[in-house]
């Protein structure tokens, strides 16, 4: 089993910026791949980024060059650093961390974005 602890939500006017943390605890030495998602009002849930357990990384179109993924293997976290933050990105944003045959999510993070 796995538990995702989220923080570093909040409010943030347009153009400023704000980190994600994602900690993993429980059965973390089974995680391969961990990500952000997040679902704005009215839209489906999105892929922000991910990080895969090959190194490679994967970002929403809307975010590339704005926000980048990382991760400290011996805090087992996860983070998400989004500068140049715009209104539209205003979201509930979700850690994910795939383990075996299923996935693993936080409770979610609210961020607002002020124009």
């Amino acid at each position: 089993q796995v538990q995702l602890v989220e923080s570093g939500g909040g409010l943030v006017q347009a153009g400023g910026s704000l980190r994600l943390s994602c900690t993993a605890s429980g059965s973390t030495f089974s995680i391969y791949a961990m990500g952000w998602y997040r679902q704005a009002p009215g839209t489906q849930r999105e892929l922000v980024a991910v990080l895969n357990s090959d190194g490679t990384t994967t970002y929403a179109d809307s975010v590339k060059g704005r926000f980048t993924i990382s991760r400290d293997n011996a805090k087992n976290t996860v983070y998400l650093q989004m500068n140049s933050l715009k209104p539209e990105d205003t979201a509930v944003y979700d850690c994910n961390a795939k383990h075996s045959y299923r996935s693993y999510w936080g409770q979610g993070t609210q961020v607002t974005v002020s124009s």
